[in-house]
């Protein structure tokens, strides 16, 4: 149950990123790759704000979350709307990436920094297992994640707007819906949630510059397994790509347990292309 608790706590980390993902791909029709690295940044703008300026919890919050929503829309304006359209945007966002790598890396240094949890850091033991606080939290901040995810997509006008342009961008212009400005607002909100899960990410993972690298890939595999634009998909492929990554590095060892990752998706891809909760888009021509 040790293993288990870690994985889903992992699990819940890599469904919190391709659950972002998912808010700029829904959208817009835009997968940003310098995701992860707003995360990253919030796990160091909690560490700055706590133990260097050492704020109150909340100030950290709306600290980190502030930052990284300014930086989300700077990613929008300057590596993607440019080259809106084209295949350029996969290497301006993954040279966004690179940037915050060496930024974060050239401010904090290195060395992985320990962020301080804002509540009890005991260990507590849960159905059979020794777990700690903030793995709970952040299992918990996943779910409620994904059912606003869902609440706001499919019970709101702004979410039937935004499922409106990620369907046909053009017949949503011409409906009179402000696709810029939904664009821009889903890069913000993105990376709002980004900053604002820095404090509670960055306890279980430490702020690391190699930090953004890691959850990337494994966001991409979680979200890739759940199928892209479904948020319940994104949560289920994070928490099993979690789980493989945990117990496979428990029973064959930590250099296989991405390896088991990669399986895990090539055996989901080759049963169901679009992943598990994905569906292919079908028009008459």
């Amino acid at each position: 149950m040790n293993t288990i608790w870690s994985g889903l706590a992992l699990g819940a980390i890599y469904g919190i990123v391709a659950i972002g993902y998912n808010i700029v791909f829904v959208s817009s029709n835009v997968f940003n790759f310098a995701h992860a690295q707003l995360i990253m940044l919030g796990t160091f703008l909690a560490y700055w704000g706590s133990v260097t300026l050492k704020l109150p919890t909340i100030l950290v919050f709306l600290l980190a979350g502030a930052i990284t929503a300014v930086v989300a829309v700077v990613i929008e304006r300057t590596a993607i709307r440019p080259v809106r359209g084209t295949e350029g945007q996969l290497v301006t966002t993954v040279g966004f990436a690179t940037l915050l790598n060496g930024v974060t890396q050239v401010i904090w240094g290195g060395e992985p920094l320990q962020v301080p949890f804002f509540g009890s850091s005991k260990v507590v033991s849960v159905l059979g297992g020794r777990v700690f606080p903030v793995e709970l939290t952040l299992i918990g901040v996943a779910l409620l994640l994904t059912v606003a995810f869902v609440a706001v997509s499919r019970g709101s006008m702004l979410g039937l707007a935004v499922l409106a342009v990620s369907e046909d961008r053009e017949a949503a212009l011409m409906r009179g819906i402000n696709v810029r400005a939904l664009a821009i607002g889903a890069f913000a909100v993105s990376g709002l949630v980004a900053g604002l899960l820095g404090p509670l990410i960055g306890p279980k993972t430490f702020a690391v510059a190699t930090l953004g690298s890691a959850l990337a890939l494994k966001g991409f595999v979680a979200m890739a397994i759940g199928g892209f634009g479904s948020a319940p998909g994104a949560l289920i492929g994070g928490v099993a790509v979690g789980l493989i990554d945990a117990e496979s590095g428990r029973y064959l060892g930590s250099s296989y347990s991405t390896l088991m990752v990669f399986v895990a998706l090539l055996a989901v891809l080759l049963l169901k292309p679009t992943g598990l909760f994905g569906h292919a888009r079908e028009r008459v021509v």
